[in-house]
């Protein structure tokens, strides 16, 4: 889970179609992520609640963990300009409908709806070593709900343990594959979120960092980050 101001975009050339390969579709999402590297984290961005109008933010001066992800999709899926808003709606409601309860709060969100263009590949990474935990999604463990307005949902959640992850483990992610930060707190899928960039030998993540005296779009190498976290859910473009 982790103003209404649209800015010029600029996309990426040569813009890959839902039938290129995935690799073509990771090395897009990679190119236009790197557009917002050093954009100011803010949280709290989006505007609606159980009690607010819903509305369609479209800002992309400031982002968090999860918005950043989704203006990236959104981008990815547009080959103009004229298109984002409608592929952003598609990206963070379910079925396009622009209303709190249909928003994508949760990073599972994106596999558990077939819409998103977006599978779990937390098992094929893993190479047997992942981890399956049972949440009751938006559920505090004091029985309050995380997001008021917002039902609860038992899901499954795949996760690779910190502790696996080796060599092994990081030839399988590709360039552009979504990571969440496994969360072990109740009620939650993800602390965190970000996009995998492999270059020139080294694996990073680019997010959009929280972090006092950060508070930007950055990169940091994978596993130093990864430091002390429960483990990682990967998931990629179909």
């Amino acid at each position: 889970m982790c103003l209404c101001c649209v800015t010029t975009l600029h996309l990426a050339t040569a813009p890959v179609s839902a039938a290129g390969s995935q690799q073509e579709a990771g090395a897009r999402v990679v190119a236009l992520a790197e557009a917002f590297l050093g954009t100011p984290y803010a949280e709290n961005t989006l505007i609606g609640g159980p009690t607010q109008p819903e509305q369609l933010v479209t800002d992309l001066s400031r982002l968090d963990c999860f918005t950043f992800l989704d203006v990236i999709e959104a981008q990815r899926r547009s080959t103009q300009d004229a298109e984002f808003a409608t592929r952003l709606r598609q990206v963070r409601y379910r079925n396009g409908l622009v209303d709190y309860a249909h928003r994508r709060h949760f990073f599972s969100d994106w596999v558990a709806d077939r819409d998103t263009m977006i599978v779990d590949v937390s098992r094929v990474i893993g190479q047997g070593r992942t981890v399956q935990s049972i949440k009751q999604l938006n559920l505090r463990k004091d029985g309050s709900l995380w997001l008021p307005g917002i039902a609860t949902v038992e899901r499954a959640i795949d996760y690779i343990p910190t502790g696996q992850i080796d060599e092994q483990v990081l030839a399988a992610l590709q360039t552009g594959d979504y990571l969440g930060v496994y969360s072990h707190a109740d009620g939650l899928d993800v602390s965190h979120t970000g996009i995998v960039v492999k270059e020139s030998g080294r694996i990073f993540l680019r997010h959009a960092s929280s972090r006092v005296g950060v508070r930007r779009v950055v990169d940091e190498e994978l596993r130093p980050y990864l430091a002390g976290k429960p483990g990682i859910v990967v998931y990629r473009i179909r």
